[in-house]
């Protein structure tokens, strides 16, 4: 559920406390908060939030300059690619300058006359939110202007005729102008928009990317991709069902749930210890879903935990659960009831139940004693690490959560006892 975002006047309100307020000329005049937050041409002298950290002053200011290479506005030796990659590993690991880049981007993409430019900046401030969340503090305000634009291309259209006329006035013929640019190239800015809204509410949850290896170039192109061709993790089933149309027409399954699913019992799973609960290595799994995510399976893999945690992850990840939310009560309502759990099954849309009887499926093969003996992982075991996965409580009670949780449990531990799946093998 998306959160009623903050009004224009409560970010307003916010910018007013939380900005760092610029001078100019030379009796240091203050730069009004409609200045601070419009496209500037020129390189800034302090950072845009207030901060007391010395590191992060000096970097604010070098980072400008790098959101301006990336937006074009600004000449630079490096390519795009590069340009990117170094703001966002600054960022990533410096938790101090986050904040500081979305409301540089705020600033560059409000006012800004230059279509390109103006996309440009949008599509980095979705780059970024692959990679990092802003903080609990700024993330309504950073909302509140996302949301602002989800259908605003007519109105970014006119205000950009506006200010070139207004410009055009005042500018004398002779004096070198900014290259205006006010046709569509490229994607409308909504549609950065409504990227950059999903992705913010996922990462608030998630807080971007995780592990000890620094953000690399693939990682950089591929967020940018995912912006026009949406990942096959965070996706709803129906969408990568649809993006799989044209490589596997005739599955029906999601060939990602197949393919890591096939990949943990090729590698042994089912004879190692802890699977499911001992995480593969977070860096090699972000690896290995750089990889998933072109329709590729390297042949390298040799640990089960690894295809193991980004099968745990993907169906995590879904934009609503393998059960839908609509059939939660029911579930928790008849954990212990093994009859009315299958019945359930039985009622949930054709597509979520085959994608959940193949996981049950898979799940059984694990909870047979002979494999219990070397995995450690008995059927209350796989319900409890699976759980989460398939079903997601609503309520921000802790008690709720606490009591819901055992009832999850429950419910997919009768699924994996009592739930016939015979009817999935060859099914693809």
């Amino acid at each position: 559920t998306l959160r009623k975002p903050l009004s224009q006047s409560s970010m307003a309100d916010w910018a007013s406390k939380n900005l760092n307020m610029h001078t100019q000329g030379i009796f240091r005049r203050r730069i009004s908060i409609s200045n601070m937050l419009s496209w500037n041409g020129g390189s800034i002298k302090k950072p845009m939030l207030i901060t007391s950290n010395r590191t992060i002053k000096k970097e604010a200011c070098e980072m400008f300059k790098l959101v301006q290479s990336y937006m074009g506005d600004r000449q630079t030796r490096m390519d795009r690619n590069h340009v990117a990659l170094v703001t966002v590993t600054k960022c990533w690991s410096m938790q101090g300058l986050r904040d500081e880049l979305y409301i540089q981007l705020i600033r560059q993409t409000t006012d800004n006359t230059c279509f390109r430019s103006l996309a440009w900046g949008w599509e980095l401030m979705a780059i970024s939110l692959a990679f990092f969340s802003p903080s609990p503090k700024f993330q309504s305000y950073l909302e509140g202007y996302i949301y602002r634009h989800l259908d605003s291309d007519e109105n970014i259209a006119q205000r950009i005729k506006e200010l070139v006329d207004l410009k055009n006035k005042k500018n004398s013929k002779s004096r070198k102008k900014r290259k205006q640019n006010t046709e569509d190239e490229g994607l409308p800015i909504s549609t950065y928009a409504k990227y950059c809204y999903r992705k913010l509410q996922k990462v608030a949850v998630t807080g971007g990317k995780k592990g000890l290896r620094k953000p690399t170039v693939e990682e950089i192109m591929h967020a940018r991709n995912a912006i026009v061709t949406p990942s096959l993790f965070g996706s709803s089933l129906e969408e990568i069902m649809q993006r799989q149309q044209e490589m596997y027409p005739g599955n029906k399954l999601p060939w990602v749930q197949t393919q890591l699913s096939q990949q943990v019992l090729a590698l042994g799973g089912e004879q190692t210890e802890g699977i499911f609960r001992i995480p593969g290595d977070i860096d090699e799994v972000n690896a290995l879903k750089l990889q998933v995510d072109q329709w590729r399976i390297p042949s390298g893999l040799s640990d089960p935990n690894i295809p193991a945690s980004l099968l745990k992850l993907w169906y995590r990840e879904l934009e609503e659960p393998v059960i839908p939310q609509q059939f939660y009560k029911e579930c928790i309502s008849n954990y212990e009831n093994p009859d009315a759990a299958v019945a359930v099954v039985q009622l949930l849309p054709e597509l979520n139940r085959l994608v959940l009887c193949y996981l049950i499926h898979f799940l059984q093969v694990f909870a047979q004693p002979s494999n219990v003996g070397r995995t450690k992982m008995d059927v209350n075991n796989l319900a409890m690490v699976m759980a989460p996965n398939c079903l997601r409580c609503q309520s921000d009670d802790p008690r709720v959560i606490f009591e819901n949780t055992r009832k999850e449990m429950s419910f997919l531990r009768m699924l994996i006892v009592h739930l016939d799946t015979s009817f999935i093998k060859g099914l693809l």
